[in-house]
């Protein structure tokens, strides 16, 4: 399947789709963020570039798209590093075009990180905030836009309408497709998240990443933090078993560290690097292979 270099990045930046979210979900007991706040972009450029972004997203996710990927990247054969490496990495998805802020992908997880350690969470807690974007190294394998961030949902199943833009799923093969469009699909009723197979994008790709190292209560957020129709709309109770919703109420403590601990001012490192030197020697191995 070929993209034109509109298709690949309709974004003019990551980050648009974390203010889409953010004017989408409005986390209760936080300050409003004014609407200047927001990129600079003009409200017409961004609702379209965002529009453009679903729209691709809701085509091209299909069951057998997740399947290919799952088969391509979950063998972790393209890069081997140590973490810092991997941050490192990571950074060069900064984007000259953002003009909010000057802050590498580091520092946005460094924040999260931060936030979740100064109220006296959990160290593995903790190190899920510093690991929860890893699985943007997507990108720099050659993955568009829309296959590694967004609103995640499962595919194999019907598409509901509390996804953002549903309408663009009409587009989507799996919607005709007798195996797949109904309310169950390929699963069965409660059959537990571990059973379902979600949109393909950075959060599972990330759970995969270390799923042998944390504990399950940090491997939740990790893999669900996207999944805003469940955790934001409830749209898949059918397919979640008891275990789920008891580890849900991580993904819930975990989304508004994520998204609103963003600042323009950087954590003091030199202070904090003793702490997350051994913090990441405590769970994970020496190197990763991604």
């Amino acid at each position: 399947m070929e993209f034109t270099e509109k298709e690949i990045s309709p974004l003019a930046s990551l980050d648009v789709w974390e203010d889409d979210v953010l004017e989408r979900y409005p986390e209760p007991n936080q300050p409003a963020k004014a609407k200047e706040e927001f990129r600079n972009y003009t409200d017409s450029d961004r609702q379209n570039t965002v529009r453009e972004f679903y729209r691709l997203n809701h085509t091209y996710q299909t069951y057998d798209f997740v399947k290919q990927k799952q088969a391509k990247f979950l063998k972790f054969d393209k890069k081997e590093m140590n973490i810092w490496e991997a941050f490192n990495f990571l950074n060069t998805l900064v984007d000259d075009s953002d003009p909010d802020t000057e802050l590498d992908q580091f520092q946005h997880l460094l924040q999260t990180s931060e936030a979740i350690r100064l109220d006296g969470h959990p160290d593995w807690f903790v190190l899920t905030g510093l690991l929860h974007d890893m699985g943007k190294v997507l990108c720099l394998f050659g993955e568009p836009q829309w296959a590694v961030v967004g609103d995640t949902f499962p595919v194999g199943c019907k598409h509901s309408d509390k996804i953002v833009f549903p309408e663009f799923f009409e587009a989507n093969p799996d919607s005709k497709d007798e195996r797949y469009n109904t309310k169950y699909g390929v699963y069965e009723p409660n059959c537990g998240l571990r059973n379902v197979d979600m949109s393909w994008g950075h959060d599972e790709y990330i759970y995969q990443l270390v799923k042998d190292h944390l504990p399950e209560e940090a491997l939740y957020p990790l893999r669900y933090h996207s999944f805003y129709s469940q955790h934001r709309e409830h749209a898949y109770e059918h397919l979640m078993d008891a275990h789920d919703h008891e580890m849900f109420k991580w993904v819930d403590k975990f989304n508004p560290y994520d998204l609103y601990t963003k600042a323009p001012v950087k954590p003091n490192w030199e202070e904090i690097k003793p702490y997350y030197e051994n913090l990441l020697a405590k769970y994970l191995p020496a190197t990763l292979k991604f």
